[in-house]
């Protein structure tokens, strides 16, 4: 995945946390780990989405930190001083693509105050408030799940535990998952909360 120096993540030795924090933090914690000889397995997880995070921990703390990206406000910095100003409209963040839409779809849009690019826009707005809720809660599920299945595979439960999760049974999932390693365990409840909308 791209890796932003601010992320939250955490970073597992096997079923140990070792580390949890913005990334250079964590890379810093996990490189020292390394370096002092740690044999275990080390996985690094994007605190919000669960997707794993590759770094490349090959020579010194300092290379190891020189090949993280700048963190946003460095890198704001020098993308500013980069780029010379042009005389017209500031870029407002728009990306233009293509829409397919029957004619009877472009000719509702033509009669639109605005036009059919801000009528577009306001459906898009109105649609994603309207499913925000039930869109966090798959996003958390994914994100829970996406740990589960690096870190829980082959621990008690990990099944019914799924079906838990997915089936929004809070109580279900405490119980199944009560046996667990305490850092694995603990993290994935972090992660389940929000799935649960708790």
């Amino acid at each position: 995945m791209n890796m932003n120096p601010s992320q939250l993540c955490t970073a597992f030795a096997g079923m140990q946390c070792i580390a949890t924090g913005d990334l250079r933090s964590v890379a810093t914690a996990v490189k020292q780990r390394m370096d002092a000889g740690e044999e275990s397995h080390i996985l690094i997880f994007d605190d919000v989405t669960s997707e794993p995070i590759e770094v490349d921990f090959r020579g010194s703390l300092k290379a190891v930190l020189n090949r993280l990206p700048q963190p946003a406000a460095q890198a704001d910095a020098v993308a500013s001083a980069t780029v010379a100003r042009t005389p017209g409209r500031p870029k407002l963040g728009v990306t233009a693509r293509e829409v397919t839409l029957l004619p009877r779809h472009w000719k509702w849009l033509a009669t639109q105050p605005g036009g059919a690019s801000v009528a577009l826009r306001k459906l898009v707005e109105e649609a994603s408030r309207a499913s925000e809720n039930k869109d966090r809660i798959r996003q958390a599920q994914e994100a829970a799940y996406r740990f589960m299945s690096a870190m829980a595979g082959n621990l008690p439960d990990y099944e019914e535990a799924v079906r838990a999760l997915f089936a929004g049974q809070p109580q279900q999932f405490g119980v199944l998952t009560k046996v667990w390693p305490h850092d694995v365990r603990d993290h994935v409840r972090r992660l389940a909360l929000r799935a649960f909308n708790l």
